[in-house]
């Protein structure tokens, strides 16, 4: 039965209801789950693992990660006004990810039913728009030192292993795509960071220090990050 927080104080009844519209998958990871431009009827709604929304750019090393989804948390482009929609980005398993496939026109006609489902979602539409906002914003404005140490924590948080840090299966290139680098930047300062201790890797995982980020990912001097 498929339960996700937004619908975990649903009848049983309406909850085995949206299962009967939803479909679960399973993907490798970097496997597409939804291209660029294809057509869908689906909401994806990740169960476990991490997928990220890429932006294609004209070959695969111009591509650009906008967001990452974790467990759940949902994607669909645009709304739920129609039946379906043509995505304008493609979804990409970033690690191992098993996603509940729920229909639009189902998940559209449970908010018309129960409006407190209908404002959640919008809640946390808003809270992901914003998050995308000041993520855009950092990149832009934050040196790379900076950057690339905002972003590790971030992944800290996203794709957590249970010794602590990250899981070691994002790659740099992965890295580079969603912090607006070059992989040979974030390679160069990664690897300043893990010649002063500040990173340090195992055979699961990537750890960084706690302290990296504050609040909403806030972050560190940019003298601490540099690769000079």
């Amino acid at each position: 039965m498929y339960l996700h927080p937004l619908t975990a104080g649903l009848p049983m009844t309406e909850r085995e209801w949206l299962t009967r519209h939803s479909e679960l998958r399973y993907f490798r990871r970097n496997e597409t789950v939804l291209e660029a431009h294809e057509e869908t009827d689906r909401v994806y709604c990740v169960a476990t693992g991490l997928l990220r929304v890429v932006a294609r750019g004209r070959t695969p090393a111009a591509d650009f990660t906008s967001e990452f989804i974790r467990a759940d948390d949902f994607f669909f482009d645009l709304g739920l006004q129609q039946d379906r929609y043509r995505s304008t980005q493609a979804l990409v398993a970033a690690l191992p990810a098993s996603v509940h496939l729920v229909s639009v026109a189902a998940l559209r006609e449970l908010c018309e039913r129960r409006p407190e489902i209908a404002l959640r979602l919008l809640g946390l539409v808003a809270k992901r728009q914003a998050l995308l906002r000041g993520r855009l914003r950092r990149v832009s404005t934050l040196s790379s030192g900076a950057l690339v140490g905002h972003v590790l924590h971030q992944l800290t948080q996203l794709a957590p292993v249970h010794a602590g840090g990250f899981d070691k299966r994002i790659s740099q290139s992965m890295i580079a795509s969603y912090s607006g680098l070059s992989r040979e930047v974030v390679n160069k300062t990664m690897r300043a960071m893990e010649q002063r201790g500040l990173l340090r890797r195992d055979a699961q995982a990537v750890h960084v220090p706690e302290d990296f980020a504050q609040t909403d990912f806030g972050t560190l001097p940019d003298d601490r990050l540099s690769t000079a």
